[in-house]
């Protein structure tokens, strides 16, 4: 059975894509701790991030890099966190958030929840940056 990532990918499930290539999606958390926060994947299901070949693992982080830069533009005053939890999602997975203090990026934190008009204006924001 396919990940919910993998129904991202192609295209089942809906999300606010921040940035694309042929093998890497990154788009806005449904259930995000703080505004901004992204998540990096490779496309293809891989479930643990230690099991990406050496240069998907490389190429992934890379991506993840050009998506954190674009964030610390779209977000000036923060820093952009990286967090790999991996166990909500048997899809390798990378977590860009935004923060201000460390407690920002406490996974018991209680998720957010944002209208869609929010959600896309935070993409563009990104996007645009």
């Amino acid at each position: 059975m396919a990940s919910i990532f993998t129904k991202i990918v192609q295209g089942e499930i809906p999300s606010y894509t921040i940035a694309e290539d042929d093998k890497h999606l990154a788009f806005l958390d449904a259930m995000p701790l703080v505004n901004g926060h992204c998540l990096v994947i490779p496309k293809e299901e891989v479930d643990l991030i230690f099991d990406l070949e050496n240069e998907d693992f490389k190429n992934l982080w890379s991506f993840a890099q050009t998506v954190a830069k674009k964030m610390e533009k779209a977000f000036p005053e923060r820093r952009i966190a990286v967090a790999v939890v991996g166990l909500e999602v048997p899809h390798a997975h990378i977590h860009l958030i935004p923060i201000n203090k460390m407690e920002d990026m406490n996974f018991k934190n209680v998720r957010l929840k944002f209208s869609d008009e929010e959600y896309r204006e935070t993409q563009q924001h990104i996007i645009n940056s």
